[in-house]
């Protein structure tokens, strides 16, 4: 599996943009959240959304699913294809009924149904995405009454969405065969919220090792050199698994 990430930047973040990332498998392509500034950044990319083979997400904040609007209308109106549309059963309804449904909903298209290929996932169980590529979600505490999902991916893959910071689910995950940790990371405490750059550094160095820095904040040129034994990812940078 390879990885790119569109942004790799937190919800306010402007120069690094919104964190979701596009996943490369068996000659196709999927996406993994389409947050505001991925429309831009595929672009950028020269890529256009007719090169994404599948989308997946992960919670419904705008930063993971503002893009989705365009997304929709355009594999709708310009290019006519639907594609598979994964999402966490829990998130479908709340994703159509208090985030798209505003912009989307017309007189003949009034459901998520009418625009993607809808395949819900369920927490534990793997799910071939693209071809040579399955995930398997996590439900990760984020912010309360709102469902957030990370995914393992392939078995030794895990990358987090926006979650608190949870080290025994890490050193489960690790016990599992887990040897990439893709993980949010907020520069600055309180993590009330998100995972803190301190949490982080608390974790034995062998795990550290294991942990590469996203979602984080504008200010990260202030903080190279002090990570421990994590490294950032790296925007639109192309990562082998």
């Amino acid at each position: 599996m390879n990885i790119q990430m569109l942004g790799t930047g937190s919800a306010f973040a402007k120069r690094y943009y919104n964190n979701n990332a596009l996943l490369f498998s068996g000659g196709q392509t999927a996406m993994l959240d389409c947050g505001i500034t991925a429309p831009l950044a595929l672009h950028q990319l020269s890529k256009t959304f007719n090169d994404i083979d599948a989308l997946v997400i992960s919670h419904i904040h705008a930063d993971h699913v503002g893009g989705m609007e365009e997304f929709a209308f355009q594999r709708k109106f310009v290019y006519q294809r639907s594609l598979p549309l994964f999402v966490p059963a829990p998130l479908i309804e709340p994703l159509w009924e208090t985030t798209l449904k505003g912009g989307l909903m017309q007189e003949d298209l009034r459901s998520l149904d009418d625009y993607f290929d809808v395949r819900p996932l369920q927490e534990g169980e793997s799910c071939e995405i693209i071809p040579g590529l399955t995930i398997r979600p996590i439900r990760t505490k984020h912010i309360a009454g709102k469902p957030s999902y990370s995914y393992v991916m392939n078995g030794s893959f895990f990358y987090s969405a926006d979650m608190k910071f949870d080290a025994e689910l890490l050193h489960a995950l690790v016990a599992e065969g887990c040897e990439v940790i893709f993980h949010d990371c907020q520069l600055k405490p309180p993590g009330v919220v998100h995972t803190t750059l301190e949490q982080l550094l608390s974790l034995p160095v062998d795990l550290q090792e294991r942990i590469w820095l996203m979602h984080y904040d504008d200010t990260r040129p202030h903080y190279e050199g002090m990570t421990g034994a994590m490294r950032f990812v790296e925007q639109h940078h192309v990562y082998s698994f």
